[in-house]
């Protein structure tokens, strides 16, 4: 719970950051309106459909359009002093001056020229930012928000894509200009990393092994059973055991003990893969692969260079696709 000294001091803060936003608010409408007081054919209208107000308007306030101005800038200049104060006080930057240099929209706002007030659009920019940093409102519900926001992704898209689409057709140009590009990715990329590779597929050979007996023991356990009963059954020196007397008996008990025979092999054979022995065997059988792969002829840089071509073009035409027009259609 924020003490009472504390809240009263976040609430009067509120009511300046209310008051400077009016402000502003205030003097961009006149530098508007004063700005088109002095097109002709709208101050000549101004004055055929109100005279007494555009009278009172002359004398008093474009007579005296740069004292009003400067009071304007007067409150905001003393808004930035003030900023800048506290920003000291609360050590809200690495050093002291950094202040009007991360708020420099404010400090140029506050000269009274014509390019520098425009500036001050970005003070009601950063007032806004700061009442819904603190929960005073919620630019994200208003209508005017919604419209920003969509052109605002709909323009970034369209920038993005055209920016991928231009690099990747660089990268398309720099693959068609290389002279050897598979003996360039072999010698650059992939041969100062053999041993890791090697070591790796090696790694996934042994895991993917193992997991997949372990998945299916049962239907391995199966199929090596069938495969020597069927094996014996079709034994012509079986077919003559059980023509002898106890001859099914012995037949009975031989398939029996060839088929717990076959499923104990085959559980040592894949006990025997998590032996360093065989870990060996798989780093040597995958080097041989890898060195075989790793051939570079002519061919080969023409199959590279058309595969590396076709997935650079369909990676453009995936980035051409509007998204924003399925969002928002």
């Amino acid at each position: 719970m924020k003490r009472p000294v504390g809240l009263a001091l976040e609430r009067l803060h509120i009511a300046w950051d209310l008051l400077i936003l009016a402000l502003v608010v205030a003097n961009l409408a006149l530098l508007l309106f004063d700005s088109l007081y002095l097109l002709p054919p709208l101050n000549a209208a101004f004055e055929a459909v109100a005279p007494g107000w555009h009278a009172a308007y002359d004398r008093h306030v474009h007579a005296n359009f740069i004292a009003i101005d400067l009071a304007f800038v007067s409150l905001f200049l003393l808004d930035v002093l003030l900023g800048w104060a506290v920003a000291i006080a609360e050590r809200r930057y690495h050093r002291w001056f950094f202040y009007p240099f991360v708020h420099w929209y404010d400090v140029l706002g506050c000269i009274p020229l014509g390019g520098f007030r425009l500036l001050r659009v970005l003070r009601v920019i950063s007032l806004l930012h700061r009442l819904q940093r603190v929960g005073m409102i919620d630019i994200r519900r208003w209508r005017l928000y919604g419209v920003y926001a969509k052109y605002y992704d709909i323009l970034l898209e369209e920038l993005s894509d055209r920016i991928a689409i231009r690099l990747l057709d660089n990268v398309q140009q720099q693959v068609r200009a290389s002279d050897s590009l598979s003996r360039r990715v072999v010698g650059d990329v992939i041969l100062p990393r053999k041993h890791q590779l090697i070591a790796e597929v090696s790694r996934r050979l042994e895991e993917m092994a193992d997991t997949a007996y372990v998945a299916n023991r049962d239907e391995l356990m199966h199929y090596v059973g069938a495969l020597v009963g069927r094996t014996l059954a079709e034994s012509p020196e079986i077919r003559r055991l059980k023509r002898l007397p106890m001859g099914s008996q012995l037949a009975r008990g031989l398939d029996e003990t060839l088929r717990d025979l076959a499923c104990r092999l085959l559980d040592e054979a894949v006990r025997g893969m998590r032996s360093p022995e065989f870990g060996h065997l798989v780093e040597h059988m995958t080097e041989s692969g890898f060195d075989a792969w790793l051939q570079v002829d002519k061919h080969t840089d023409r199959v590279t260079e058309q595969v590396l071509i076709d997935m650079l073009e369909m990676l453009k035409e995936q980035v051409a696709v509007q998204q924003w027009r399925e969002r928002y259609e």
